[in-house]
Order: structure tokens, then C-alpha cells, then sequence
């Protein structure tokens, strides 16, 4: 008796595989895109609109369809999805669980061995490589309490009402502690948006090498890749850092831009949760900021050329 067809998992995988040609096309082919856009069309359903596509004589069906292994969509892919259908419930409700039996009851600092657990659990889920300790430099903490930050100043003359989301969260009267990230609006690019966008706040003035070592760790920790999670919904977010703090007397040990907390959902009536904060090893640049997770019903925002 031949098993029963997985409708489920073929749908899940036409729907990345539309994904993976939509964000080819765009990433490869911006001119194409901004064709497809100016008539109406979206990328991704090309298939809808093929009797437009052939009467306007148009090649981006091809371009589209052309099969290419290098694509990097908004979402680390975990590998069980390569087998079966997985929902961001299924990925929310598997880490949590897998960190549950990995956590300390309070938050606490974690031992080795409890980091080199979580670091697996990540790469098992998510397929991506983090790790509490990178290229010798560690954080004084890897689990423990974020709070809320404000929005920082993107560029000189830089307001609350530029921003795009949360604008109620305010804006700081300083930069952060590594300035701004562009001398001007004009030199404001995507990447640098998205940078303040999904940004977190560190406490590198607690670092016992920070002063004797000031230089060289100012430079490595400006805009290192971190993944944050909440272990107590599952939700997890790649991230910068941006800003220093907050203070000890605070009671905690990380901040989130108005962006990384809204994802997250970590906080409690003092307006602060429990996270596990981990270096995303990135040397080649492909892991995009934002909310790791894949949603069948709604695709994933793709990546800006």
C-alpha cells in the first residue's frame, strides 16, 4: 500500500520554493522587480498574471523560475523543515520546550555545558551557528533580564516622527554608544535602518578587558550579530548591538529597541523578561535581521536589494 501523499509538506514546499524564486528575482534582477512593480504585478505571483507576463513579452518568468542554490530569505530555515511541514507554533513550541529542560530555574548565569546546549538547540531549529562565546569575547551574561529601550538617533537632526513603527516608545536626546549610524539622512542606507531597527543594548562597560582592551572590543562589538530569545514563548529575533547598558543598579542585563521587544513580547509588569542572548557567528553576512521564523500562511518579508 504507497503512503498517503503529505499535502501539507508539498504545499509547504511550493510555498518556499515561490519564496526563494521571488527574492532571486529581486535580489538578482532590481530592474526586473521594479518593472513587475510599476505594472501592478508582485514578484511572487507571476503565475497569476502569466497571460500579462506573455503578452508584454516579458523575461522575468524565466529569470524567476531559473533554480539557483545561493538565496537567503528573511528566516533561518531549520533543517527538519526539508522534511516536514513545520509553522512558527511548531518552531515557538519545540524551543521552548528544548529550553526548558536547558534553563535554570531563575535567571541565572549559565555554565558551559548549558550554553553548548542551547547553541545546538539553536542550530537544530533555526540552522543557525550562535554561541555565547565568539572569537574569545563573551558578555558578562548570555541569559538574563532585557527592558525596553528607546529609539536611537539614526543621524544627526534625526526624529521620533522618521521612524516608521513605534514611534510612541520616543526617541533618546543622545546617540548611542557608537554614534550615529550615518553622518546624514542622504547617507542613511537600508541596511543601516534595519541595523537600528533590530538593535540591542549590552553591557560591554562591565567587561573585565573593557578598558585595558578598549580599542580593539569597541570595534568587534559595533553592530555584532546576536540572536535573542524568549524562552518563555519561543520567539527569537537577530539583532545588533547598537547601545551600552543598561546600568547594573537596574536589575538588568539587556536592552531592546522598541522593534526586538514588540517581537519578543518579554515584558512583565516591571517591563522587562528573561532572554538568552548569543553572538550569530555571520562572517559572510547571511543571516538578515529580524524575526527568525517561517509562517506558511504568510511568506516571510524579503530582503531589500
Amino acid at each position: 500500500m504507497s503512503p498517503a501523499l503529505n499535502t501539507d509538506f508539498l504545499r509547504s514546499r511550493l510555498k518556499l520554493k515561490s519564496q526563494q524564486s521571488e527574492l532571486l528575482l529581486k535580489t538578482r534582477h532590481p530592474s526586473a522587480v521594479a518593472f513587475l512593480e510599476s505594472a501592478g504585478v508582485r514578484p511572487g505571483s507571476i503565475r497569476k498574471h502569466a497571460a500579462k507576463l506573455l503578452a508584454a513579452g516579458s523575461a522575468a518568468g524565466t529569470i524567476l523560475l531559473s533554480p539557483s542554490p545561493n538565496f537567503s530569505l528573511r528566516t533561518a530555515l531549520p533543517p527538519a523543515s526539508q522534511s516536514v511541514s513545520i509553522s512558527p507554533f511548531d518552531l515557538h513550541n519545540n524551543l521552548i520546550s528544548q529550553l526548558k529542560s536547558q534553563l535554570p530555574l531563575q535567571v541565572s548565569p549559565l555554565d558551559e555545558n548549558q550554553e553548548n546546549h542551547i547553541s545546538q538547540t539553536l542550530h537544530a531549529n533555526y540552522g543557525i551557528h550562535a554561541s555565547a562565546v565568539l572569537e574569545g569575547n563573551r558578555l558578562n551574561r548570555s541569559y538574563g533580564l532585557i527592558g525596553a529601550e528607546q529609539h536611537l538617533p539614526r543621524y544627526p537632526g534625526d526624529s521620533i516622527s522618521q521612524h516608521d513603527q513605534f514611534q510612541k516608545s520616543g526617541i533618546t536626546p543622545g546617540r548611542g554608544a557608537w554614534g550615529y549610524f550615518a553622518p546624514s539622512k542622504l547617507a542613511l542606507t537600508p541596511d543601516l535602518i534595519e541595523k537600528e531597527k533590530y538593535y540591542v543594548a549590552v553591557q560591554t562597560l562591565y567587561l573585565p578587558d573593557w578598558s585595558t582592551r578598549l580599542p580593539y572590543l569597541r570595534d568587534w562589538y559595533k553592530h555584532r550579530k546576536v540572536v535573542v530569545v524568549n524562552p518563555k514563548n519561543g520567539k527569537a529575533i537577530v539583532a545588533v548591538i547598537a547601545d551600552s547598558g543598561p546600568a547594573a543598579w537596574t536589575g538588568k542585563h539587556f536592552g531592546g529597541s522598541p522593534e526586538v521587544m514588540g517581537y519578543l513580547e518579554a515584558k512583565d509588569g516591571k517591563q522587562r523578561g528573561p532572554v538568552v542572548l548569543f553572538f550569530v557567528d555571520d562572517p559572510q553576512n547571511q543571516v538578515p535581521l529580524g524575526p527568525l521564523e517561517y509562517n506558511l500562511e504568510n511568506p516571510p518579508q524579503l530582503m531589500s536589494s
